[in-house]
């Protein structure tokens, strides 16, 4: 049976780094654009709520490829519209794992423009927009994201994290469905919008199997009202020397 033991904290990918969460929360697309008005604007706002007062509670549970399942709360909150010196007007969300960014939203998408996390004095910009929902709303919109491996460590070397040695590499997102109905802690939502995004990088398995390409995935459910109700990145390892796993982010409430 697995065994299960309290998770250390982790941040939203981007996914949710995309924005992750851009994590939550990522995405680097090429372009400038301006907020415009007080109000959030674009049809991704729907499924993206930026304004202030909302508070976001996830569940999230880490299995991994050892027989391990990590569970812990992911908290996210909404600040409303900040001032923010050389980049402008911006909406503002505040991770309780130590993260806080900055978005916009316009006929593109809903996009990050700047982030900051409890080592940096000052908001630092994204040199592009990095997208969390790129519009239209429709079956095969695509945009692209650098992302890093999450979840794959390895068993023996220090560090074990894979992120802390390897380059980020290019995710390929794709909404893949639209008008999903999603089953969550928080409620049932419909008119949902999925998002895959794809990618790999290339590590040391181990002597037999050499280098390969491992898959990273991420598999998003963006619903009206809340916005992200669902994560899951999976990043198998099936290596000797390697260890991955599956991370789920759940909606547990909002308000």
């Amino acid at each position: 049976m697995p065994r299960e033991r309290p998770g250390r904290r982790r941040v939203l990918s981007a996914p949710l780094r995309r924005t992750l969460l851009a994590a939550l929360i990522g995405a680097a697309i090429v372009g400038s654009v301006v907020l415009g008005g007080c109000s959030p604007s674009g049809a991704a706002v729907a499924m993206f709520p930026l304004e202030g007062g909302h508070r976001w509670v996830y569940r999230q549970t880490s299995t991994w490829e050892n027989d391990v399942v990590e569970r812990d709360e992911l908290v996210i909150t909404s600040r409303g519209a900040d001032d923010l010196s050389g980049i402008g007007r911006a909406w503002h969300r505040r991770s309780d794992s130590g993260v806080d960014y900055w978005l916009r939203s316009d006929d593109s998408g809903v996009y990050r423009v700047a982030s900051k996390n409890d080592t940096e004095a000052e908001p630092v910009a994204d040199p592009a927009p990095r997208y969390v929902l790129r519009q239209p709303l429709v079956v095969g919109t695509q945009w692209q994201a650098s992302t890093t491996a999450y979840l794959l460590r390895r068993r023996q070397e220090f560090p074990p994290e894979i992120r802390h040695t390897h380059a980020p590499v290019i995710m390929t997102y794709t909404i893949e469905a639209v008008g999903e109905t999603v089953d969550s802690a928080a409620g049932r939502y419909s008119l949902c919008v999925r998002v895959k995004g794809t990618a790999q990088m290339r590590l040391f398995a181990d002597p037999v199997q050499g280098w390969r390409d491992l898959p990273l995935t991420t598999t998003e459910w963006y619903c009206p009202g809340p916005g992200l109700v669902r994560v899951v990145r999976e990043e198998p390892a099936n290596s000797t020397f390697l260890v991955g796993g599956t991370q789920t982010l759940e909606l547990n409430e909002w308000h």
